[in-house]
């Protein structure tokens, strides 16, 4: 097989042309900066699509997330439950009000938070007022057992939706399960401002203090008057435009999605791998990312340091950094999983905590899974030259 001509991404943003309609019209009113009508609309029509009373355009998902951290009340030296794969902002977000993040180990039916591990989490630490939920790769977590392990022990949720706009649990949008949610519209996401982000809140005293703070904390007076310490976080309308764009377009983004991961599912049936998994009978992931699991007995030795990797390659087994490896020799771009949180030098000082003492889910997962190409923009014979890629790994 010929390398690719061209590079075959992980997941690249797929424009439409919308998007540069509304930067013209903010260009052509002369509302650049962080007011106009494109922040106002796509206010109004994701609140609409997710079922959220308020919302504020961030300059990024980890502000929001930073904001989301502040609004739940957390102080220096305080414990969030936080779920342990994931990307580094989540955990960011906690650091940053020199809280402690407490890593809740994943569990293998959705490889989101294992609710066994946060009610265990809630015994050794029973004070915790936070439980931070990722719903990894677009696919929700156990939102029914989350949230009422949290509601017993009087803790609040805030959710990490940055992966998953537009997927859905029991029929409710993600983005909605938290008394405080996040969204990003980063470059790679499932719809993007090329950057930006949301926090989302049925709490009108929270979105007003939201808002307040992400303009540098301003008061109303003559001049610039400030009482307490802001941030700038705020959106620009140029940003909101892409984002306005890009919304009519998130439904027909997922089908792609979906029919991606089908082809992946269907291409890799015979072979000693799984999908990355949910339940049919109450989420509908976004699929932003397919990824696969190798099994077990199907994978070669495979060593990695904190920077470095390497395998032994061996007949009929394989592991993700052939994969990977043999992927970026034909120009294609994979990634690993998100490596746990706990495992990062650091968050060494910080507290994991498992099911059971003893299993580590997300180590293992880490350890044997990877993401495959997932763009949007991918053609059926790029993909099925991707799934000929992967199945020569096993040989």
């Amino acid at each position: 097989m010929e390398p690719f001509e061209k590079r075959v991404w992980l997941s690249s943003p797929t424009m439409h042309g919308d998007e540069m309609k509304y930067i013209k019209e903010a260009y052509e009113a002369n509302w650049v900066s962080t007011e106009g009508e494109n922040l106002s609309e796509i206010e109004r029509l994701i609140c609409e699509k997710v079922g959220s009373r308020y919302a504020v355009p961030l300059s990024c998902g980890t502000a929001a997330l930073h904001l989301a951290i502040k609004l739940a009340g957390i102080k220096q030296g305080d414990n969030v439950f936080c779920s342990d794969m994931t990307f580094a902002a989540t955990v960011n977000s906690i650091v940053y009000e020199k809280a402690n993040p407490i890593f809740i180990d994943t569990e293998y039916d959705t490889w989101n938070m294992d609710p066994v591990a946060l009610e265990k989490a809630f015994e050794l630490y029973p004070d915790t007022k936070v439980v931070l939920v990722v719903n990894l790769y677009g696919t929700p977590a156990k939102y029914d057992e989350i949230c009422a392990i949290a509601h017993k022990h009087n803790a609040i949720v805030i959710e990490d939706a940055a992966e998953s706009f537009g997927a859905k649990y029991k029929g409710r949008q993600t983005g909605r399960f938290g008394k405080y949610n996040v969204l990003s519209f980063n470059g790679n996401k499932i719809i993007t401002g090329s950057s930006g982000g949301m926090i989302l809140t049925d709490d009108e005293e929270g979105i007003n203090k939201a808002r307040k703070w992400s303009t540098q904390s301003r008061e109303i007076a003559p001049w610039y008057q400030h009482n307490e310490i802001g941030y700038n976080y705020r959106m620009s309308n140029i940003i909101a435009g892409i984002v306005r764009g890009q919304l009519p377009y998130l439904e027909k983004h997922i089908d792609r999605k979906k029919e991606i991961y089908n082809r992946y599912r269907e291409g890799f049936k015979d072979l000693p791998v799984t999908m990355n998994p949910y339940d049919a009978n109450t989420m509908e992931p976004n699929f932003w990312l397919s990824c696969m699991l190798i099994d077990e007995n199907a994978m070669c030795e495979q060593v990695r340091t904190d920077t470095q990797t390497s395998y032994v390659a061996e007949s009929g087994k394989t592991c993700p950094d052939e994969i990977l490896e043999t992927l970026e020799k034909y120009n294609a771009e994979g990634r690993p999983i998100w490596k746990p949180m706990h495992l990062q030098p650091v968050n060494k000082e910080y507290t994991f905590i498992t099911k059971d003492g003893k299993t580590d889910v997300g180590a293992d997962i880490f350890n044997r899974g990877l993401c495959l190409p997932s763009d949007n923009k991918m053609t059926l014979e790029e993909q099925d030259k991707i799934i000929e890629i992967v199945r020569s790994c096993f040989e």
